[in-house]
């Protein structure tokens, strides 16, 4: 049976929980500390903890993902932990070497880790004092080199983002499962949902500042979670994904997997002859290596603008006859389309916020 394991967040708010958990009791063996996960607890072994100076401390933990294939399996991350005389913020958490930053400059910890680090290290911090963390992951750098967290503004290491503290290795009907529940908790408290499509939608979907409630992660199921959606009474969907994912939808294709179909090039030649395009510039399309490949000879073109708005409306038509197709119900479907560096492509929704909550 697969082994379910941790996500990075978690191991970091252990460490740091250790180090503070130090600086209050210099004699006492640390090898494991107990966290609270908002929806569950966790036991987590500490490998090393160690004071440093009188008011400052350190501790470190390894990843373990369980037997889901991370490349932050076994990694090392260290919390170095300093109190001083109490200052306006109780808690300030800190970027150090291979945690990455955005681009204003400040810790890429997302809403969901930092809710993790108030919940286990506030009531623990003396009433005079004030805790600084300071996150580091001695690996971090180079594995950030394999990830896509450059491409969308997470410079010089890895991010603590995510919105659960388990990691569970899941089947392919599993994941489908697991969506699927998603969607029905979320679709309750708000009608206006986000399917965030592929990897790096959620992080594009952070910087666009959209509230994690809504946001719905979907996987390659597209279809299915849209007449899902309609089935559970939305009231719109703003579909957020990769162009080379995302358009395969103008085709009819609402099961987004490369493994079933895979006509982004097609798709993207017959839109240049919708939008007016002659047939060279179809040529050119068609001999790209791949979709952002055709998205910059469109840009030489100039009709990259013209294609991918047309692009983007034809989505929106084709989800929307889909679920109405499927589950006989009207639902409003909205489109973003980004390139690989979370750059904003084409969209038919005026505020991608409007509606949240």
């Amino acid at each position: 049976m697969a082994r379910t394991g941790y996500t990075l967040p978690v191991f970091a708010v252990a460490a740091a929980k250790a180090a503070l958990l130090r600086l209050q009791n210099t004699t006492e063996s640390i090898s494991t500390v107990t966290l609270d996960l908002l929806d569950n607890t966790a036991i987590i072994e500490i490998q090393q903890v160690a004071g440093l100076e009188t008011h400052t401390a350190l501790a470190i933990t390894k990843s373990d993902p369980g037997d889901n294939l991370d490349l932050t399996k076994n990694t090392p991350i260290w919390a170095l932990v300093k109190l001083s005389p109490r200052q306006e913020q109780v808690l300030v958490l800190e970027a150090g070497e291979g945690l990455g930053k955005n681009q204003m400059g400040e810790a890429a910890i997302y809403s969901f880790a930092r809710r993790l680090f108030e919940t286990n290290l506030l009531s623990i911090i003396p009433e005079d004092k004030t805790a600084t963390v300071r996150i580091i992951f001695p690996e971090g750098r180079l594995l950030a080199q394999r990830t896509s967290n450059e491409a969308f503004g997470i410079l010089e290491g890895l991010a603590l983002l995510g919105t659960s503290g388990i990691s569970k290795p899941l089947s392919v009907e599993e994941h489908l499962e697991e969506f699927r529940t998603n969607l029905q908790d979320k679709v309750k408290n708000n009608p206006n949902l986000v399917f965030c499509i592929g990897s790096n939608g959620f992080s594009v979907a952070q910087r666009l500042s959209i509230p994690e409630d809504v946001i719905v992660q979907t996987g390659n199921w597209i279809g299915a979670l849209l007449v899902e959606a309609g089935l559970y009474k939305a009231s719109s969907v703003l579909l957020l994904g990769y162009q080379g994912k995302l358009i395969k939808l103008a085709g009819g294709i609402f099961n987004t997997s490369s493994h079933l179909a895979d006509a982004k090039l097609e798709i993207i030649a017959a839109a240049v002859v919708e939008i007016g395009g002659d047939m060279q510039a179809v040529k050119a399309v068609l001999e790209a290596k791949t979709a952002d490949a055709a998205h910059k000879v469109l840009i030489n073109l100039g009709l990259a603008d013209n294609v991918f708005g047309y692009l983007a409306q034809k989505i929106s038509q084709k989800a929307e006859s889909y679920v109405k197709k499927y589950a006989d119900v009207c639902l409003r479907v909205k489109v973003i389309l980004f390139d690989r560096k979370g750059v904003i492509l084409a969209t038919d929704a005026t505020d991608v916020t409007d509606g949240f909550s």
